[in-house]
């Protein structure tokens, strides 16, 4: 096995890096080498940032308060964010995890899987237009388009755990007595369970990367309909703010994920 540096020297070349990253972008801001409109110095993207999460006047000179950005704070726009993908992911969870078993262990998955890796290569703004004629602009249509691209990664994970698991695992169990069901909750699915964990972290990373598109039209609030709209207003400091936020927040994600899998399945990688 390779080695791995201990916690503090990693974290410590992870500070460094980063402190190095952004010392670099304030050099190329401070000559002048980028406009500020196509790359602004860390300094007014932290002041965005505090400004998004802050009350603070409408102009210069106003006594007239305005809330946040679009009158919501910032991190009640990645609130509204991770309520509208929770929602579409766990749906995915519900629906694609029950598909997966049965496709995976009878005949519909050879009638199914064409459909599904279908719907898998297709981008989410190929239909997104048509979700918005059938549902509107509300929360439903974006609920629906963050479904459609966590299903099929969970789906397709469930299908490949139940197509690895050994057939002498299950007629073990089954000549020792146990029933069919039996069969399926004390070996099925615990030897799916890990490629399960792996679909659910890929489904929620497309999640993310689809949760601008989601929220293009009437995403406020939203992370990234804030992002988009601060765009369109040409508000570049904001755009990065809202980048470096939704960046973050997938990495405690998919962080926190790990660590679900950890508890659920200690024996990955072991047995």
């Amino acid at each position: 096995m390779r080695d791995r540096l201990p916690d503090p020297r990693r974290l410590a070349l992870h500070v460094t890096s980063l402190s190095v990253l952004i010392l670099l972008w304030w050099l190329v801001t401070r000559l002048g080498l980028v406009r500020p409109l196509f790359l602004p110095p860390p300094g007014d993207v932290w002041d965005a940032f505090v400004r998004a999460n802050s009350d603070h006047p409408i102009s210069a000179g106003s006594e007239r308060m305005v809330r946040g950005e679009q009158n919501y704070y910032l991190w009640e726009h990645l609130v509204a964010s991770l309520q509208r993908i929770a929602i579409g992911v766990g749906g995915g969870i519900l629906v694609g995890v029950p598909l997966g078993l049965l496709m995976g262990a009878t005949w519909l998955g050879v009638l199914l899987e064409p459909y599904l890796n279908f719907l898998r290569s297709l981008p989410p703004l190929a239909y997104i237009g048509l979700l918005i004629v059938w549902f509107g602009i509300g929360d439903t249509s974006k609920i629906w388009l963050l479904f459609l691209a966590a299903f099929p990664p969970i789906t397709m994970a469930t299908i490949s755990g139940v197509r690895g698991v050994r057939e002498d695992q299950i007629n073990a169990v089954l000549s020792l007595g146990a029933s069919r069901r039996q069969s399926l909750t004390a070996v099925l699915l615990p030897s799916t369970l890990p490629e399960i964990l792996t679909g659910v972290r890929v489904a929620v990373g497309f999640a993310w990367t689809t949760v601008v598109a989601a929220e293009i039209a009437n995403g406020i609030p939203g992370i990234g309909g804030l992002a988009y709209l601060a765009g369109e207003q040409l508000k570049s400091a904001l755009v990065i703010a809202c980048i470096v936020v939704i960046g973050v927040a997938a990495i405690a994600l998919d962080l926190g994920l790990k660590s679900l899998e950890k508890v659920l399945v200690p024996w990955r990688g072991k047995a």
